[in-house]
């Protein structure tokens, strides 16, 4: 048996053990660890961002297989901007090149395209490739792709809260209607379902300033594979200790009415 079966052959035992009723709508992913791939094997760091892409179209497919409807990644965050200019300047021209290179087929497979953050830093001519890649995909309805670039989760709130004071004291709002609903509607992702899984790779246990309104209630499954060296068969595995876990959103897990008078009666 050659290496590339022995892949699938773990891919569909995987594949196998997943309840396709509970799969989650929304996957989020901080997908870390590219340089230190590159550094490790003694490659550029840019060589590790490159593969990672390689690994994003892997997980974009697997993602949409399992009936997943939205994927949204943390391709560039606003604290990245103090990386080595070389680094950043290699990360624009990435996205600028992977956009030419893959739009047509990213919505030949029905799938939306939308970036999310601030983009007024970017050069004119990768704003420009955002713009038309967003336009050409704007009706596909099968599957949505989120790319988080410039992005920063607190930068996000402070928006948010900064253009609901503008509308309640412009007489818009009063500020006793400030609610959750309301909030929501002015950040970015407004529209979207909040994500139910969360994934990082490369072991950090951290949110590094990504969806901190909408992970509220996300589960999270920290992987110790580095970005370029994760594939299906790891994101499989997210997905199952996802089905693992007991989403009780603060409440307790339900029980038979006979075990709750149980209980009642034994305290």
């Amino acid at each position: 048996m050659s290496l590339g079966e022995i892949f699938d052959k773990k891919n569909n035992d995987l594949s196998k053990r997943i309840d396709k009723k509970k799969v989650p709508e929304h996957v989020a992913i901080i997908m870390d660890g590219n340089g230190r791939w590159a550094t490790k094997k003694g490659l550029p760091r840019t060589y590790g961002h490159k593969q990672g892409v390689s690994v994003l179209k892997k997980i974009i497919k697997a993602s949409k297989n399992l009936g997943c409807k939205v994927l949204t990644v943390y391709a560039f965050s606003t604290e990245n901007w103090t990386r080595p200019s070389k680094e950043v300047n290699f990360l624009i021209n990435l996205f600028s090149e992977v956009l030419r290179n893959q739009i047509e087929e990213i919505h030949e497979e029905a799938t939306r395209i939308k970036f999310i953050g601030d983009l007024t830093p970017f050069p004119e001519t990768l704003k420009k490739i955002i713009s038309s890649s967003e336009s050409l995909t704007k009706n596909n309805n099968d599957f949505l792709f989120n790319v988080c670039v410039n992005y920063g989760g607190r930068q996000e709130i402070v928006k948010a809260a900064r253009e609901l004071a503008l509308k309640s004291s412009s007489g818009e709002i009063k500020p006793s209607e400030v609610n959750e609903e309301l909030f929501n509607s002015e950040l970015l992702t407004r529209g979207l379902k909040d994500p139910e899984l969360l994934i990082r790779t490369s072991g950090e246990k951290r949110l590094s300033n990504f969806l901190l309104w909408q992970l509220a209630y996300s589960e999270i499954y920290i992987s110790d594979v580095l970005w370029p060296e994760f594939n299906e068969y790891e994101f499989l595995k997210a997905i199952i200790d996802y089905q693992s876990r007991n989403r009780r959103f603060g409440g307790i897990e339900s029980l038979p009415k006979e075990s709750f008078e149980d209980s009642q009666c034994s305290s």
